[in-house]
């Protein structure tokens, strides 16, 4: 009850959650262009997600997961459905989810496979090792499919959870829900570490389910994350926030009849990529001036990772700013001295070496 009403008020009196305000990129996160200046390694404009077994990157794309073999790819397993998530098991199985919906487990070069469906999975975008040999996914939604995120966002969906599947017993167990659309989890310890995408934040979820806020206020949309060697991790970044979505966000009667009326691809929703359409929503800042688009301009895509501590604690960033492409970024995988990124905005996979970005761009 007290919730609900915390809530109400700061509807009310545009505080706290009811505000429109959006943090700055400042500290850690002081914008650079290292993403912008980023070795393409190739072009995969149906690439979902990255997985690593600290040598090897494995990429979800399409129907198919690839392994990158030299500066070429060649294909591990093809399926019927795309992907969705993707990870490396410590035993050297591989994990995939499925349209969202089912998981399979699988040893590269074996035919055979474990397929787990159960728990009413439905918009699955992230897998990771657990403890004890379980399997970590996130459910973003149990009400839209995977592709519908943006329509969870406006429908101000929180049926995110955090699921663990035993693949042996095909067992699924609800670990934590009503989550704001869960994006990624990693396990930090005791606890696992969850993006909360909508709620702009990371979160600490206990074995009993329990949940506890422990990087807050981001201006941006938090996505995968990934345990770096060495302790810390890569969180990654879908896109920034806007006052403009911001405020769209609590108008109730707008975004229904804007759902109702208008074509999804110009609704006024985060995005991975923009500057394709005359048509598409822009705030007055987003204009080009003298043919140019100003880099501290309201984002309408953006690209972002940050590198945590074991704290939690972030240490430094590597942006794709307003003005640059590499943006919609929703993995990143370190392989020895290089960090792999996946662009999803322009389709695009990244290579940088962290021996250039540690006290350098990324400082």
């Amino acid at each position: 009850m007290i919730p609900a009403l915390r809530e109400f008020a700061h509807r009310f009196l545009g505080r706290g959650e009811g505000a429109i305000t959006v943090p700055p990129f400042d500290g850690a996160l002081k914008p650079n262009q290292a993403l912008e200046h980023a070795e393409i390694i190739a072009t995969v404009p149906t690439a979902e997600d990255l997985a690593t077994d600290g040598t090897t990157l494995y990429v979800a794309d399409g129907n198919a997961v690839l392994r990158l073999d030299g500066e070429s790819f060649v294909s591990v397993r093809q399926f019927d459905q795309p992907l969705t998530a993707l990870c490396v098991l410590p035993d050297g199985r591989l994990a995939v989810a499925l349209a969202g919906r089912e998981v399979r487990v699988f040893a590269p070069g074996d035919s055979s496979e474990v397929v787990i469906t159960g728990a009413g999975m439905t918009a699955v975008n992230a897998l990771a090792p657990g403890r004890g040999g379980a399997l970590l996914a996130t459910d973003g939604s149990t009400e839209l499919p995977y592709a519908e995120w943006g329509r969870d966002l406006l429908s101000r969906g929180r049926s995110g959870r955090l699921l663990s599947i035993d693949a042996a017993s095909r067992k699924v167990d609800v670990v934590a829900s009503g989550l704001r659309y869960a994006f990624g989890a990693a396990v930090a310890g005791d606890t696992t570490l969850v993006s909360e995408s909508w709620r702009h934040r990371l979160v600490a979820v206990s074995g009993d389910g329990k949940v506890k806020p422990v990087f807050d206020h981001l201006p941006v949309y938090p996505s995968r994350l990934t345990a770096a060697p060495g302790g810390g991790f890569w969180l990654t970044a879908f896109t920034a926030r806007t006052q403009l979505i911001e405020f769209v966000l609590r108008e109730a009667t707008y975004r229904r009849r804007m759902m109702a009326e208008i074509d999804p691809e110009f609704w006024i929703v985060p995005r991975l990529t923009a500057g394709h359409s005359f048509r598409e929503p822009m705030q007055g800042a987003h204009l080009k001036t003298m043919g140019v688009i100003k880099p501290w301009a309201p984002p309408r895509s953006y690209g972002l990772v940050v590198r945590l501590g074991a704290d939690y604690g972030p240490q430094y960033s590597l942006h794709s700013r307003v003005d640059g492409t590499n943006h919609g970024v929703v993995a990143a995988v370190q392989v020895a001295d290089s960090l792999y990124v996946l662009a999803k905005g322009p389709g695009r996979l990244l290579r940088l070496k962290l021996s250039d970005i540690q006290g350098g761009a990324g400082a």
